[in-house]
């Protein structure tokens, strides 16, 4: 029987693999929530009324356009 003496701890299919991938998602997790904790802030800023309330529809493509942004 042929012995697989040609292993390491250190190989990519061992912890260094896993340590980066746990580095990769990790920093994709950091990046997607400073991502969205930027659009959040920046749209809080972005106030808007409401023109003629009693026109609109449940559903309608058209409700859009009774929203004013006020800056």
């Amino acid at each position: 029987m042929a012995e697989n003496t040609n292993r390491s701890i250190f190989a990519l299919d061992g912890i260094t693999g896993m340590l980066i991938a746990t580095a990769l998602l990790l920093s994709i997790l950091a990046g997607l929530t400073v991502w969205g904790i930027s659009a959040q802030q920046n749209n809080a800023d972005k106030f808007y009324i409401i023109k003629d309330a009693n026109s609109l529809k449940m559903i309608d493509k058209n409700n859009a356009a009774h929203r004013v942004i006020v800056n």
